[in-house]
C-alpha cells in the first residue's frame, strides 16, 4: 500500500533539537512505506491512488515511531487524544470529512466508517524496548518542552537491562545526550569513539594497565547508553548504525576477558585450571549463552529475558560487560587482578547454564503448550 504523509498543522517547538516536522519525516521514514509530497502540497491536490491511503497528522503532537506505525495497522482510523483528533490514517475518499473533523472536531464528526482511537486502543507490548505501555501521545507546549524531553529521553530506554544500564547510567548519559544533541553529535559519532575505546581498553587490558583499561572500558560503556538514547530522541537510528552499535556489543567483550587473562603471567591455577583453560571457557561460555538467546526467539514472540519476570530479573544481573566490569573493577581496587578472571570465569559460566536451562524449558512449554510470549504483552502486565 503507498501512504503519503501530510502535515495539517505545525508547531515551531523543537525538542532535542528537532523541529516536530523534522520529527515526524524521520520516524514515517524508520518505520518505512510512507512517502512524502513536495513541500506545501495539499492533500486536495493529490489523486486517488489505488490501494493507498493519506496519513494525516498534526504536528502540535508528540508521537514516537510505534504510534504511528500501530495507527498504520487500522486503516480509517482516527487517533485522538482527550477528544482532540492528533493523527488519521485513511482512504482518500474520506479526506474531506476527517479534515473537517480535525478543524473542528466539536461541530464536526468522525465519518460513520471511520474508528476513533485512543492509544490505549493500540498494542502496548514494544518488543525491541522490552516493555509493555501505551504508545505515546503528547500535546507539544513550549512551556512543557523540558517535560517532553524527559518523556522522549525516557521512553528510550529499555525496560529490561543490566543494573548499571538502568540505575546508574540515566542522569549522566542524559546529559551527554544533551551536549551531543546541541552540538549536531551523531549517535554514529558516539559509537564510533566507543569503537576506539574498546581498542584502546583491550591494549591496556593486554599490556597490564588494568586500571586505565577500565577507565576506557567504563568510558565506553557510558558511550554505548548516550548513542542509543540520542538516537532515539533526536529519531536517528538506523540499520547501519543499530548493526554497528549492536556488533560492537556482541563481539568486544570476550576480547576484554583474553587480553586480561593472557597478562597474567603469575596466575596459579584455581579449580585445577591454568589462565589459558579458564579464558578459554569464558570465551566459549560467552559465546554458548549468546546462542541459547538467539535460538530462543525461535520458539515463539519474545526473547529469554522477556518471557517471564524472572527473566527480566535475571538480566540484572547475568554475565553481560557491565555486571562483568563490576567484577573485574573490584578485583583491581583490592590489588588482585587474577580474582577479576576467576570471578568472570565463576559468573559466565553459572549464566550461560542458566541460559542453556531456561531454553531447554522453553523449549518443553513450546512442544507442549504452543509458540512463546511474554508476559509484557498481558494487558494487564506490570513491569518489575
Amino acid at each position: 500500500m503507498t501512504v503519503t504523509a501530510y502535515v495539517l498543522r505545525d508547531s515551531v517547538t523543537r525538542l532535542w533539537g528537532v523541529s516536530a516536522r523534522e520529527r515526524l519525516k524521520r520516524q514515517t521514514n524508520q518505520i518505512g512505506g510512507v512517502t512524502w509530497p513536495a513541500q506545501g502540497s495539499s492533500p486536495d491536490a493529490v489523486h486517488e491512488i489505488d490501494g493507498g491511503g493519506l496519513l494525516l497528522l498534526d504536528a502540535t503532537f508528540l508521537f514516537e515511531p510505534r504510534t504511528l506505525s500501530e495507527l498504520l495497522d487500522k486503516p480509517n482510523s482516527v487517533l485522538c487524544l482527550l477528544e482532540q483528533p492528533a493523527a488519521a490514517f485513511v482512504d482518500y475518499n474520506h479526506f474531506d470529512a476527517v479534515k473537517a473533523y480535525f478543524d473542528d472536531p466539536g461541530v464536526n464528526n468522525v465519518p460513520p466508517r471511520v474508528q476513533k482511537l485512543s492509544c490505549n486502543d493500540l498494542r502496548a507490548f514494544d518488543d525491541t524496548l522490552r516493555r509493555s505501555e501505551p504508545p505515546l501521545l503528547e500535546v507539544i507546549d513550549e512551556s512543557q518542552s523540558q517535560r517532553l524531553e524527559s518523556i522522549l529521553y525516557g521512553n528510550s530506554y529499555k525496560g529490561i537491562t543490566d543494573f548499571v544500564t538502568k540505575w546508574v547510567w540515566p542522569r549522566p548519559a542524559r546529559r551527554g545526550v544533551r551536549v551531543c544533541a546541541d552540538l549536531g553529535i551523531t549517535p554514529n559519532m558516539v559509537t564510533t569513539l566507543g569503537f576506539v575505546l574498546v581498542f584502546a581498553a583491550g591494549y591496556f587490558f593486554s599490556k597490564g594497565y588494568y586500571a586505565t583499561g577500565l577507565i576506557c572500558g567504563w568510558i565506553m560503556t557510558y558511550l554505548d547508553t548516550v548513542d542509543g538514547k540520542l538516537a532515539r530522541v533526536t529519531v536517528q537510528s538506523s540499520r547501519v548504525g543499530h548493526f554497528f552499535d549492536h556488533g560492537v556489543d556482541l563481539v568486544h567483550p570476550p576480547f576484554w576477558y583474553y587480553f586480561w587473562g593472557t597478562s597474567l603471567t603469575a596466575f596459579e591455577p584455581v579449580f585445577g585450571l591454568g589462565i589459558s583453560t579458564m579464558t578459554i571457557w569464558i570465551v566459549s561460555a560467552y559465546v554458548i549463552g549468546r546462542i541459547a538467546e538467539g535460538l530462543f526467539q525461535l520458539l515463539g514472540t519474545c526473547g529469554v529475558f522477556t518471557w517471564r519476570p524472572f527473566d527480566a530479573w535475571v538480566r540484572l544481573f547475568t554475565a553481560r560487560r557491565n555486571p562483568c566490569l563490576i567484577i573485574l573493577s573490584v578485583s583491581v581496587i583490592v590489588g588482585v587482578p587474577s580474582w577479576g578472571v576467576v570471578g568472570v570465569f565463576i559468573w559466565t559460566v553459572l549464566s550461560t547454564l542458566q541460559l542453556a536451562a531456561r531454553f531447554v524449558q522453553g523449549l518443553l512449554v513450546r512442544m507442549t503448550s504452543g509458540p512463546l510470549s511474554s508476559w509484557l504483552e498481558d494487558e494487564n502486565a506490570q513491569e518489575k
